[in-house]
């Protein structure tokens, strides 16, 4: 007999009811750790440069977030008593007497970041919370509350933890700052990039490239929620911009998901996990997308399913940090043992009433599921393709890098930002070690002493449906690579050559192009590596001499590189406990083993997929290269389906 669920959620078989029971199963994981009064949570794992006690409030404040979410329609039906139990950490955290008290704002930074999720918590649950404490608790809240109003934030997302932050204080008659908001809003301005991405930050002296899920777990969550708690206080055009911005920008996240539910490996804070859910749950609460109900649930419980069964909970029902399981060099200094709950933004469609469609209707398929997705994303500067066959996500990453200043000052490559290439079922090798040694979906000069220049920042030159060129000047850093967000020093460069970089894309398939162009003051070679494939157990490897390179793990997902022009030695570079799909990774890579020339394109065919191995994945792809007049290449590349695409590498400037 088929259960009554399974036929509403054909695809997960997850309802409201699921959502509801882990939410409840990690607020109940988290209690044993709280100090007596639950003002702080000390969970285990390593402290973040914040210290203890920021920490604790982190860990409070991010599971407050997750209870808000739940009790906003079953306030009066709380049988896990989140509402008192949060309660008391409230009376206890602001009482400056206490052992438990919260560190003040001008104490800690990270306490204006936790200050938000504190109030959007309490304005979805104040009929149980709020309206329910004594007045000198109120009172001590809005004290701790108004330290940050008018303070120092950094020029990014942070913004937005103050003007949260007002909007609450205005909504319970306390202190608040217009300046605050309006201050907010005019940054977020700045930082449209168009189609429906921000920029988190940045642009102030170049082009925006900060992209990656603080887009939506943050860019579109805080306006719209900002929106939510002011009411009728909110300027009235602001929720009709942000909600049409929310709605495009849906429409090309809903194709960063593969099919399992496994999300895009990019960006910082990846720790986080399915917090990038939160944009999809904010297009229902606020009628702000442009999917079905069912394709919005089937996404949702899809990434959800996806995480829970590839281990994000440990045996006590914690999530340590990581991506699947634990891998602490996934975090970055201010990653505390508190810092993953921020998934907690990842459950805010609770806030929606079980009659709400997203809750009610069939599950729908996301279109990865039924056809094969090529999308161009011109504002971050990516080429997604997304295979039905094997689930798989790819992107060509020709546009965002997180560069700081004018776009052009040398910086080290960020493993999560400036690799070529990014998918759903692979992630970068991320160690100190990968910091100084760029290798997987990366395209490097080696100096005399084998060392590979890195590529940031890169500069756009075309975005097309399946080809995009990107240029950048090689650069060897001069000493130690530090840690991203660790705020030390960074080194000096030295410079070299310009390389400019194309792709052609179809499907699986990426035929990536190199030229070289001067000034070149050593011999150099070139190389380029492929995917990073992680798993349990060491994964097959194989070098051919044509040349070509493979990597396959257990399951059939394979990672091909195969040389098309100019390549002619072929490796695999192996890493243990560097990666955080598994504890052994390998990337496939080809270089030259003589000195690259100058003008003269490379060429090789990358190939991530569950479904094309091996030097088959090169079987019928064809290249042309010539030069016109001025130098400039012409690349045509014909693909075994009988289609062609043509791409033009020229020469700087």
């Amino acid at each position: 007999m088929i259960r009554e669920d399974r036929l509403l959620s054909p695809y997960t078989g997850w309802t409201r009811a699921h959502w509801e029971a882990l939410a409840d199963a990690q607020l109940t994981a988290v209690r044993p750790y709280a100090t007596d009064r639950h003002a702080l949570l000390h969970l285990p794992g390593p402290a973040s440069r914040n210290g203890q006690r920021s920490d604790g409030l982190e860990g409070f404040a991010r599971t407050f977030l997750l209870a808000g979410f739940r009790l906003t329609h079953s306030g009066d039906n709380d049988p896990g008593k989140h509402a008192s139990w949060y309660a008391e950490g409230l009376t206890a955290g602001t009482d400056p007497h206490s052992p438990e008290r919260w560190p003040s704002m001008r104490e800690c930074g990270q306490a204006k970041v936790e200050c938000a999720s504190v109030a959007i918590a309490l304005h979805e649950t104040r009929p149980w919370i709020w309206d329910r404490l004594d007045d000198g608790v109120r009172q001590r809240i809005v004290a701790w509350m108004t330290d940050l109003l008018g303070s120092e934030v950094p020029d990014n997302n942070w913004v937005w933890f103050r003007a949260i932050t007002s909007a609450f204080l205005r909504s319970v008659g306390a202190p608040w700052s217009a300046p605050d908001i309006d201050h907010a809003i005019a940054r977020t301005e700045s930082w449209y990039a168009g189609a429906g991405w921000y920029s988190d930050g940045g642009g102030t002296d170049g082009p925006l490239r900060h992209f990656d899920y603080y887009s939506g777990w943050a860019m579109h969550y805080y306006p719209l929620w900002y929106c939510r708690i002011s009411g009728a206080a909110a300027d009235p055009a602001l929720l009709p911009r942000y909600r049409a911005r929310l709605r495009r920008y849906l429409d090309d996240a809903q194709h960063l998901v593969a099919a399992d539910g496994a999300p895009l490996y990019q960006g910082r804070s990846l720790t986080y996990r399915y917090a990038m859910l939160c944009p999809l749950w904010a297009g229902a609460v606020f009628d702000a997308t442009p999917l079905p109900a069912g394709r919005t649930r089937r996404l949702a419980s899809g990434v959800l399913r996806h995480f829970t069964e590839a281990g994000c909970f440990d045996g006590g029902g914690l999530q340590p940090l990581g991506w699947h399981g634990e891998f602490t060099a996934v975090r970055q200094p201010y990653s505390g043992p508190g810092s993953p709950y921020w998934s907690s933004k990842g459950f805010a469609g609770l806030v929606l009433p079980a009659g709400h469609p997203v809750w009610s209707e069939k599950e729908e398929a996301s279109p990865i599921e039924t056809r094969d997705v090529r999308r161009t994303l011109a504002a971050p500067g990516w080429l997604v393709s997304g295979t039905a066959a094997d689930g798989i996500v790819r992107v060509v990453n020709h546009g965002s890098d997180h560069a700081f200043g004018d776009g052009a000052t040398p910086e080290a490559d960020d493993p999560v930002y400036s690799r070529l290439a990014y998918t759903s079922h692979t992630a970068p090798d991320s160690t100190e070690a990968n910091l100084d040694d760029p290798l997987d979906s990366h395209i490097a000069l080696l100096d005399t002493e084998e060392r590979p220049s890195h590529r940031r920042p890169l500069t756009r030159l075309h975005l097309g449906a399946r080809t995009a060129v990107s240029r950048h000047r090689a650069h060897w850093p001069l000493g130690p690579v530090p840690a991203p967000y660790a705020h030390d020093p960074a080194p000096a460069f030295r410079t070299g050559p310009w390389i400019t970089t194309a792709s052609v894309l179809n499907g699986p398939l990426e035929v990536r192009l190199a030229r070289v162009d001067g000034p070149v003051r050593e011999p150099l070679r070139l190389r380029v590596g492929g995917y990073c494939l992680a798993a349990a157990e060491p994964p097959g490897v194989h070098v051919e001499p044509e040349p070509a390179a493979w990597v396959r793990r257990p399951n059939g997902l394979c990672s091909t590189v195969v040389g098309l022009r100019g390549f002619d030695e072929a490796g695999i570079a192996t890493a243990r406990d560097a990666n955080a799909f598994g504890p052994h990774s390998a990337t496939p890579w080809l270089a030259t083993t003589a000195e690259v020339q100058l003008g003269t394109v490379y060429a090789a065919l990358v190939c991530l997929s569950g479904v094309v191995a091996g030097p088959r994945a090169a079987e019928a792809v064809r290249l042309e290269v010539c030069y016109d007049g001025d130098g400039t290449a012409l690349a045509s590349v014909g693909w075994p389906d009988g289609t062609t695409d043509d791409v033009r590498l020229e020469p700087p400037g």
